[in-house]
This record gives C-alpha cells, sequence and structure tokens, in this order.
C-alpha cells in the first residue's frame, strides 16, 4: 500500500486521536482512508447533482424556445413565489 506523509491541524490530529481512542478506528490511517472514501462518495453526488441541474436547466431553455412558460408581472412575483414553496393544503376524506 502507497504511503504518503500529510499535515494535519491540531484540530483535526485530536480529532483523529480521539476517533482512534474510542475504538472507530484502529489506526489514523485507516480514520483517514474513510475520510477519503466520503469525500469521493460526496463528489460523486455532487458530479450528480450537477448533471441533473444542468439538465434542467436545458429543458428550461428549451420550454423558453419553444414559448413554453407564462409570464409573471414584477407587482405579483413574490406572490408567485411564495406560492412555489407554500405547501398545498392538505385534503380529508
Amino acid at each position: 500500500m502507497p504511503t504518503r506523509n500529510i499535515s494535519l491541524t491540531p484540530e483535526q490530529d485530536e480529532f483523529v486521536a480521539k476517533i482512534v481512542k474510542a475504538g472507530e478506528y484502529q489506526n489514523a490511517s485507516e480514520a483517514v482512508r474513510d475520510a477519503l472514501r466520503v469525500l469521493q462518495q460526496r463528489r460523486r453526488e455532487d458530479a450528480l447533482k450537477l448533471k441533473a441541474l444542468r439538465m434542467q436547466i436545458k429543458t428550461g431553455v428549451d420550454a423558453l424556445e419553444k414559448g413554453e412558460f407564462d409570464e409573471i408581472a414584477d407587482t405579483k412575483l413574490d406572490a408567485y413565489l411564495e406560492s412555489l414553496t407554500t405547501a398545498p393544503p392538505k385534503r380529508t376524506r
């Protein structure tokens, strides 16, 4: 397994020592490898979110080009935006 020397802040070093002492990891290398796995996962998730966002932007641009949109007057914009974030009333049976 390749070896690297890394520098940690005092707070990071204290955190690693704490979780190793607590028995969550057998040693500092194991803790750092887990942290890197989490970073890799977050980057994969960020890439997927960015891809989805780009798809949504493309969908919006395509709709604009087709004229599939509603114009909202400046005076009604706040109310319109509020309606987008307000949950619809619950139905009773």
